[in-house]
């Protein structure tokens, strides 16, 4: 295997989980899909929603679509409270719900006092201000989820007051000064979300350096919901400018399908974050990976000797063990044969093999993957799949057909060919 037999400073795959287009498109097809129907629909709503009669708008339809999004929100609040299971990001998603709910009873009230207007408002804006406010607001609610799942203990009532300042300055500000600073408050929401997606990154590399199968994370779920939330962003903006009675009935159901689909999917989340986790601090039964030095070696060749050792203990036992079969498999399992704590068996393997441990057993399960095919000829693709240590067959041809820029079926035939 390169990650093996290589040099350490080399990938342990191939791409080495570069973000390129490819490995973009291939490792996150399945999201990028649902994000392109989604506004494909989003598109074709807006296009449709000016056929809709206004007055049916205003009189069935919108009062319909709001009182769906107060009594999901009421539910989702129950029901993720009632099975919050002691999990804190579920309470804060249930306290989320919880305000929504309120902002959107206030909402439909104060839309009723002003008699249901839904005319254009003066400017090139068809939203009142405190409109705009309350859409930002609603953003902010929405992105305090993705911040605590990205950053497991960020969210707090500071650092949630923080991120909501720029909104109420703009507010503040532009009820002072002649000019309609109102365009800031569509951008607000845009960079909220931008921001958040350079968090994604640096969460990948924590579940690759600590798991051996990205299913089982919730990296693949972050990257869905930001993609509804910059649609959702996106939506609004395009609200902000339009002047037709029924421009509302897009972003309400919009919002509706989000709160549904987003409810289920935060209730069955696997949440590896939440695990407990070994302190970073070495224990004193836990041998250090770098010797005590002494007078006839230099620190250095002491270190090198401590990590041949430990590499070769750890090779040998993948090779005999192959723990790498178990979907399971994860970094404190290397406790078995490396006397480290959870940070340095992660540093351990980023500095010996240039990868993070996900990769490290990736590229094992490849290399057993391919015996098995070379081997066994006529064995079907699913119990590769299953005897190589994937978690399923779509997983499988994914990964097999990123690393090596062949589908395990165009590889075999190659390889019978060769």
């Amino acid at each position: 295997m390169n990650c093996i037999n290589g040099s350490k400073s080399a990938n342990c795959i191939s791409g080495g989980g570069k973000m390129t287009l490819r490995y973009l498109y291939l490792e996150y097809k399945s999201e990028f899909v649902f994000g392109a129907v989604l506004l494909a629909l989003v598109v074709i709503s807006y296009a449709l929603s000016p056929l809709i009669d206004a007055e049916i708008f205003r009189l069935f339809i919108s009062p319909i679509q709001n009182i769906a999004i107060v009594t999901v929100t009421i539910i989702n609040t129950w029901a993720l409270w009632r099975h919050s299971e002691g999990l804190r990001i579920r309470r804060y998603f249930s306290g989320m719900m919880a305000c929504l709910a309120l902002l959107t009873i206030i909402a439909i009230f104060q839309r009723l006092s002003m008699g249901n207007s839904q005319e254009a408002t003066e400017g090139i804006f068809s939203f009142e201000g405190w409109e705009m406010l309350f859409g930002d607001i609603i953003a902010w609610l929405f992105l305090a989820y993705p911040s605590e799942l990205l950053r497991p203990g960020w969210l707090s009532w500071k650092n949630a007051i923080t991120r909501l300042l720029p909104v109420i300055f703009i507010g503040v500000v532009d009820y002072f000064v002649p000019w309609d600073l109102r365009w800031l408050l569509v951008v607000v929401p845009i960079i909220w979300i931008i921001l958040l997606y350079r968090h994604v990154r640096s969460y990948r590399k924590y579940c690759e350096d600590n798991f051996s199968s990205m299913e089982e994370t919730d990296e693949r779920w972050v990257i869905r919901y930001l993609l509804m939330m910059l649609i959702l962003g996106v939506s609004y903006a395009v609200l902000c400018f339009l002047d037709t009675p029924t421009r509302l009935f897009t972003q309400q159901w919009l919002i509706f399908f989000i709160l549904v689909y987003t409810n289920d999917q935060v209730m069955f989340r696997s949440k590896p974050w939440l695990e407990k986790v070994e302190s970073t601090e070495p224990s004193e039964e836990v041998e250090e990976p770098v010797l005590e030095r002494t007078e006839a070696v230099s620190e250095v060749e002491v270190t090198n000797d401590a990590n041949a050792k430990y590499r070769r203990a750890l090779e040998e036992w993948m090779d005999k063990e192959k723990p790498y079969l178990r979907q399971e498999f994860r970094l404190t399992d290397l406790r078995e044969v490396l006397p480290m704590n959870r940070t340095y068996i992660s540093q351990f393997i980023n500095a010996e093999y240039g990868c993070t441990f996900y990769q490290f057993v990736t590229n094992y399960r490849i290399a057993e993957a391919k015996r098995l095919m070379r081997e066994n000829p006529n064995m079907k693709m699913q119990d590769v799949s299953e005897q190589s240590g994937f978690s399923s067959l779509t997983v499988f041809g994914r990964i097999f057909a990123r690393e090596t820029g062949l589908t395990p079926s165009e590889w075999k035939i190659s390889s019978d060919n060769s």
